[in-house]
């Protein structure tokens, strides 16, 4: 999404747009950490449940790996310009116990079933407790739209 202007939006019509963006957008910048290997960051797909971010992985992967570990995750939406981060905790379900609602859903949408694959995979659940959203400096104030998982007013 492309801004025109750095014009000061309010919490609610951050909140509106930043609910637009996790309705439409794909792909999202995962966030992790391992107390002995570090930060590691990767682009996954995604799909917004209205609560929470659905992805999904290689059940081998550094990022697996990484939130079985630690579930403290960091994601973003990839615009600079329209800057969108959530912060919140993992939760791990292996293909073939992923609730049946987001995994077809994350099949409808990418036209791919990780279910049905030869390699194991992992669904990652994160409910946001944190969120912030600012175009530009003139939105710095006011950025945290969403503490403690409740989204601000």
């Amino acid at each position: 999404m492309q801004t025109t202007g750095t014009v000061h939006r309010e919490t609610a019509e951050r909140r509106r747009d930043t609910l637009e963006r996790l309705r439409t957008e794909r792909d999202i910048w995962v966030a992790t950490s391992h107390p002995e290997h570090g930060p590691h960051q990767i682009p996954l797909w995604f799909v917004w449940d209205g609560q929470a971010v659905w992805m999904c992985t290689s059940a081998s992967s550094v990022t697996a790996r990484n939130v079985r570990e630690e579930p403290r995750v960091r994601l973003a939406l990839p615009d600079t310009l329209d800057v969108v981060l959530l912060q919140g905790e993992a939760e791990c379900f292996p293909d073939q116990d992923v609730p049946a609602d987001a995994a077809n859903a994350f099949t409808a949408e990418f036209d791919w079933d990780p279910r049905a694959a030869e390699d194991a995979f992992l669904y990652i659940r994160v409910a946001p407790k944190v969120v912030r959203a600012w175009r530009g400096e003139p939105e710095l104030r006011g950025r945290m739209i969403m503490r403690d998982g409740a989204w601000l007013d």
